[in-house]
């Protein structure tokens, strides 16, 4: 068996980190860096070119603590403070955000967590999505590390929108620069009969924005197909048929299996993904395990995208760019 490795060098020939590819298009681990210790500046510049290459990269055997783990992200960006967090987040790291939180939710609206799952993700591709895609500027890149994980399941996977948009067919490319689409907090949701509590918080706190369906990656310059199916809406112009078979097609495109890479937690493992160049789904398989999956993110504070034709997103309702 031959393994192949992607060094990433610093310039003077040698290797400031070990990068080893693990899909075709997107997904790496590297190896032999210590995140919680003092990385000096060659292995963080390493460690950014391996992410803006191969989108999500990935480490195994780490030690950080919440400490460690705000420190690291602060070596890549700002780190984003969420003004509403669960029970289950570090009270003293607001820039943390614990992962079990999700499972307070539904209870916040009078359902149990697999009613609310449901009621979001009736679809195949419905739980496809970046981080916080409704906002304006969502988050340049997320790091996530695993505390506990089952001993089996719970496994999750990113697709490159880079080379979902790349493998298009050349008219189909260019149809898709000139469009834009609203993205909304709660699309699809379906609501429960009679009075829905969600719907109401839903109405109360809209969140929304206008990103170009092609967004241009501002480190890299690549075109993204900039797509999601938990909050994309409607493309603008277009009916809604029109846009519904528009935004299948594109969907299927970037969710097909030769663009994704599926990782295997591990207690200790840290993901870190690029945000504005990837979607990726969360695991569905763990509810039946009672088995506890607790893990930590820190996003990276984004910019506004900006499409084909040089225009920014723009808010349409509950975003402002910097403000959470």
């Amino acid at each position: 068996m031959t393994t192949h490795s992607d060094g990433v060098t610093d310039g003077r020939g040698d290797a400031a980190v070990d990068v080893r590819p693990v899909a075709g298009h997107i997904g790496a681990e590297i190896t032999g860096v210590d995140l919680a210790g003092d990385l000096d500046d060659a292995v963080i510049a390493g460690i950014r070119a391996a992410l803006l290459r191969r989108k999500v990269v990935f480490f195994r055997g780490q030690r950080l603590d919440h400490a460690a783990h705000v420190a690291l992200a602060r070596r890549f960006g700002e780190p984003v403070v969420l003004p509403r967090r669960g029970t289950a987040s570090p009270p003293d790291f607001p820039e943390i955000e614990t992962t079990a939180d999700r499972l307070e939710l539904g209870g916040r609206f009078g359902m149990d967590h697999d009613e609310w799952l449901r009621r979001r993700r009736h679809t195949l591709l419905r739980g496809w999505h970046c981080d916080h895609g409704a906002r304006v500027d969502p988050p340049a890149a997320t790091i996530l590390r695993a505390e506990t994980v089952p001993p089996y399941g719970g496994d999750t996977t990113w697709s490159n929108l880079a080379a979902a948009y790349a493998g298009l067919s050349a008219p189909v490319r260019e149809f898709a620069d000139r469009l834009r689409a609203e993205h909304r907090l709660g699309v699809g949701y379906q609501p429960r009969p009679g009075d829905d509590a969600y719907v109401r918080h839903l109405l109360d706190h809209q969140t929304a924005s206008e990103h170009p369906l092609v967004r241009v990656h501002p480190e890299t310059g690549e075109r993204v197909l900039f797509v999601n199916g938990y909050y994309v809406e409607q493309i603008t112009g277009l009916s809604r048929p029109e846009s519904a078979a528009v935004l299948e097609m594109l969907l299927e495109q970037a969710t097909r299996p030769e663009y994704t890479v599926r990782f295997r937690w591990e207690p200790g493992s840290v993901a870190f993904w690029d945000n504005r160049a990837t979607i990726h789904l969360a695991p569905g398989d763990t509810a039946h395990l009672d088995h506890p999956r607790i893990m930590h993110r820190v996003m990276l504070a984004g910019d506004v995208p900006v499409g084909v034709d040089g225009r920014p997103s723009r808010p349409l309702t509950g975003t402002a760019p910097g403000r959470w």
